[in-house]
């Protein structure tokens, strides 16, 4: 209760008293940003954990990402054709109950022992994420005053980011330590990602029924309220608008890189020139990254209030690039600290792209959202990029592909936005 009670104060000091009406509904929503960060997050101690016992290189590793991530591109438009449809309550209700049934994939996986199986059942739980992140993106940007959507949209997600927080030191805790104690690693091992995720499934649906009995406000004319406040919905079909494009390519790159970095900064700061740590301790350390971005978000929610978000945009990514290439060029704390500064300039990022690429797109903004979903499809296909580097030149060496993304971004923050 403590915690939704933060919460509820902290939308509600954002939206002001003209707003009061709109709290509830934040509230909630917020939830579903939180709930997703911390099963997201849970994939960067997949990576290394299935890596371990089913003898994987980086590239195999990584098809844990590119399952989950790679349900984005399949499942983004139709659930937006859903949303359109059903509205964003029953699409929320529908994909809790979808991301609950991948949870429990997971234990037969670890009872058969079945990698490809485990494979399944995330692409399956992302599935059910994708559909919530199509109906409340474009929501919680809907409500309230169209000038600060941008500064709504990232207050929420720092309680997305305080889920990824959490999540890498329950899974650090819960499933690296349960297999840490024998020195030989078997498929008995994958038992420890049973409790947790049966958890997580009942987590779901307990959320899922109380949405049953949560009745949201209609988002639909908040799109259209939004575009006539920048001077007119902008006409013609979707591909023409650029600014909705390269904020889709933006939005490719930019979850590519956060989560191509995460995915391999245990295995980063395990190596004996970086700082040598065990896993169960490095995966407390990726708390720290996820947990920069949760901080830059509470920050940048007030500072783009008063600065233009695409200046914020393109100088975070600027900074992002310069603290990969530190990490490249040096070794031991330097470059594990830089690495895990990069959390704090990701911040701000997937908020303000997506609040500039819906810009002026009215009764089409949920269509928009559908492909701004699927552009997550980055997640899948950069880590494995990344991968084939790692294999070839080297982990370290490999971080030059998040810094190829950042620089996409810098573009997008200074002009790419721009609605023509």
């Amino acid at each position: 209760m403590t915690s939704t009670n933060v919460k509820a104060a902290a939308l509600s000091a954002e939206l002001g008293s003209s707003a009061q009406s709109y709290t509830p509904a934040l509230t909630v929503l917020t939830s579903l940003f939180f709930t997703w960060g911390l099963i997201t997050s849970l994939n960067d101690i997949l990576v290394p954990h299935f890596k371990a016992i089913f003898t994987l290189n980086y590239v195999q590793a990584m098809l844990v990402q590119l399952c989950f991530f790679g349900a984005y591109f399949v499942v983004s438009l139709p659930c937006g054709v859903l949303v359109q449809r059903v509205g964003y309550r029953i699409g929320i209700i529908a994909g809790l109950c979808v991301a609950g049934l991948g949870c429990l994939g997971f234990y037969p996986a670890a009872a058969a022992p079945s990698y490809p199986l485990f494979l399944c059942s995330l692409f399956v739980l992302a599935s059910g994420i994708t559909l919530l992140q199509v109906a409340a993106n474009p929501a919680v940007a809907g409500l309230g005053d169209p000038e600060t959507s941008a500064s709504r949209l990232n207050l929420t997600q720092a309680f997305n980011s305080l889920g990824t927080t959490v999540g890498p030191a329950l899974g650090s805790a819960l499933i690296l330590a349960a297999a840490a104690p024998s020195s030989t690693r078997t498929p008995g091992k994958l038992e420890a990602v049973q409790g947790p995720y049966l958890a997580l499934a009942g987590a779901l649906f307990l959320t899922a029924f109380v949405f049953s009995r949560f009745r949201l406000p209609v988002f639909e004319d908040e799109s259209e309220a939004a575009a006539a406040a920048e001077g007119g919905e902008v006409t013609g079909n979707l591909w023409q608008q650029s600014h909705l494009v390269q904020g889709a390519i933006a939005i490719f790159v930019y979850v590519g890189a956060e989560v191509a970095i995460g995915s391999f900064l245990v295995s980063f700061l395990a190596q004996p020139e970086i700082a040598g740590l065990p896993e169960a301790t490095a995966g407390h350390y990726l708390s720290l990254y996820w947990g920069g971005a949760m901080v830059g978000r509470f920050i940048g929610s007030a500072v783009l209030r008063r600065v233009p978000p695409g200046q914020v945009l393109a100088t975070n990514a600027t900074f992002a690039i310069a603290l990969l290439a530190i990490a490249i060029i040096s070794r031991g704390q330097v470059g594990m600290w830089a690495v895990l500064a990069v959390g704090l300039c990701n911040s701000i990022m997937f908020p303000t792209i997506f609040t500039l690429a819906i810009d002026r797109l009215g009764h089409r903004t949920g269509t928009a959202s559908g492909w701004l979903c699927m552009a997550i499809v980055g997640g899948a296909l950069v880590p494995v990029l990344m991968g084939y580097f790692a294999d070839q030149i080297g982990l370290t060496l490999s971080f030059f592909v998040p810094c190829l993304c950042y620089a996409f971004i810098v573009h997008y923050g200074f002009s790419g936005y721009i609605v023509r």
